[in-house]
């Protein structure tokens, strides 16, 4: 049940995919445009979409006949791409940000935290790791989302975009190597 490799694995995981460091420079832009975001509520939107996901996800993937293999490659494949965005800094996704009077539901929870790419590995996680892991690894993640949230300031003037540019690329490799083990696994199974 409890596993603590599992844990470190979908934690660090789940990080390079929200990769909510990465996204600060939005979060401030965000902030300058509406004024504040409210952490907590962007959070809590966040963490109720990935569990809810987590739980149903598969019954609605049986809905449309798709199996869980076939959902993990296709995450995999997204989880590729969103890796290659962290290392070569072009985008692939584009994201809605033109109604900012929701701003801590629209864009940051959705798409931006828990977005096409964490929910679909969830799902692709779930056919790996244990479920107790991933929701550890959810909430983990979840507290480092509301502290970079409420932070984003602070971490702007400390680490600088260097740093966020080193970081973002360190991840996304790491998230490049984690998404070929997840394709190769089902591709071979």
């Amino acid at each position: 049940m409890f596993d603590f490799k599992e844990i470190l694995s979908v934690s660090l995981i789940l990080f390079s995919v929200i990769d909510i460091l990465g996204s600060v420079p939005i979060i401030i832009d965000l902030r300058k445009k509406v004024g504040h975001v409210q952490s907590e509520k962007a959070t809590v939107a966040s963490g109720v979409l990935m569990v809810l996901f987590l739980f149903l996800g598969e019954s609605i993937l049986k809905l449309f006949g798709i199996d869980i293999g076939s959902f993990a490659i296709a995450g995999a494949l997204i989880m590729f791409f969103i890796g290659l965005e962290m290392i070569l800094g072009i985008h692939f996704f584009k994201s809605d940000n033109e109604d900012l009077s929701s701003s801590s539901i629209v864009p940051l929870a959705f798409p931006l935290i828990a977005g096409a790419g964490t929910l679909t590995t969830l799902i692709s996680l779930k056919s790996v790791y244990g479920t107790f892991n991933i929701l550890v690894g959810v909430l983990l993640n979840l507290l480092f989302v509301y502290a970079v949230l409420k932070s984003s300031s602070w971490l702007e003037r400390k680490i600088g975009a260097a740093g966020f540019n080193v970081l973002r690329r360190v991840f996304g490799i790491i998230l490049l190597s984690i998404s070929i083990k997840i394709f190769k696994t089902h591709l071979l199974s």
